[in-house]
C-alpha cells in the first residue's frame, strides 16, 4: 500500500457498544474514534456508519444530529419490547445487524479496511464474504462481550480498553 491511500469505512453497533462501554465504566468519543482512525495520513475515511435503537422519533435527537454533523450516517430502528422469560423482565431491543450487513456490501467496493465496532457474532458469515474480497477487517469490542466466531474470522482484534487513551469522551 506504499503511496497509496488506504480507503476506510467503520460501522458502529452502538448498542452493542454502549453494553460494552458500560461494562469497561467509560465511554468513547464519537469525534475521537473518527480522528484515532483517520490519523495515518495515507487513511482516507469513506464511509462511518452508527446504527442505534431508538424509543421513539425524538429519542437521542440530540446525540444523532451531533453524531450526523461529525460526519456518521446515523441508522435508527424503534426498539421492541421482549419479555425474558428466565429473568422474569421485559427488555427492549433493536436488531440492526441486517441493516449493517447490507451497508457493508453495499458500499464494499468504496473501502479496502472495515472497522466494525462490535463483539456480535451474528457478524461471522458477513466478515468471511468481505475477507474473501481482499477487504482488511478489524473488530473493536471487549473481553467477555466479543464472541469467539468474531475474533476468530476478523483479520485483528482491538479491545476497547486499549485504545482508551485516544478515544475516551472528556
Amino acid at each position: 500500500m506504499k503511496g497509496s491511500l488506504a480507503r476506510l469505512s467503520i460501522f458502529v453497533d452502538g448498542n452493542n457498544m454502549f453494553y460494552a462501554q458500560q461494562k469497561n465504566g467509560w465511554f468513547f468519543d464519537p469525534r475521537k474514534v473518527l480522528a484515532y482512525f483517520t490519523q495515518h495520513e495515507h487513511t482516507q475515511l469513506m464511509n462511518a456508519f452508527w446504527y442505534t435503537g431508538i424509543k421513539d422519533s425524538q429519542d437521542q435527537r440530540g446525540f444523532r444530529d451531533a453524531l450526523i454533523s461529525l460526519g456518521y450516517t446515523v441508522r435508527t430502528k424503534i426498539l421492541k419490547e421482549y419479555y425474558d422469560d428466565n429473568s422474569g423482565r421485559y427488555s427492549q431491543k433493536a436488531n440492526l445487524d441486517i441493516e449493517i450487513v447490507i451497508d457493508m456490501f453495499n458500499t464494499v467496493e468504496q473501502y479496502d479496511s472495515v472497522i466494525l465496532f462490535s463483539g456480535d457474532g451474528d457478524f461471522e458469515r458477513a466478515i468471511e464474504l468481505l475477507r474473501s474480497k481482499n477487504t482488511h477487517i478489524t473488530v473493536i469490542s471487549t473481553e467477555g462481550m466479543i464472541a469467539r466466531e468474531l475474533r476468530n474470522v476478523t483479520d485483528r482484534y482491538i479491545d476497547l480498553n486499549s485504545i482508551r487513551q485516544f478515544i475516551e469522551k472528556d
